[in-house]
């Protein structure tokens, strides 16, 4: 299993790929990188943000199969 560094490296990566080349889907991610969590304590763990990543991943898989005409 990746270590939670890796995966954080991952979801940036994702993150900032996405803001560049495709903004009109960066625009649903509804983040901020300023934003805060609104909770106390919350329960942060490598399975929660290895399931992020893989759910920017499936979000960008879907985006593209979705526009595929429309992106050439």
């Amino acid at each position: 299993m990746k270590d939670l560094q890796q995966i954080l490296k991952n979801i940036t990566q994702l993150t900032n790929n996405i803001e560049t080349n495709y903004p009109e889907l960066y625009h649903f991610l509804d983040e901020n990188p300023m934003t805060l969590p609104a909770t106390a304590n919350p329960q942060l763990d490598i399975n929660v943000f290895s399931q992020y990543l893989d759910d920017l991943k499936l979000l960008l898989k879907r985006h593209l199969k979705s526009h595929k005409g429309k992106l050439e």
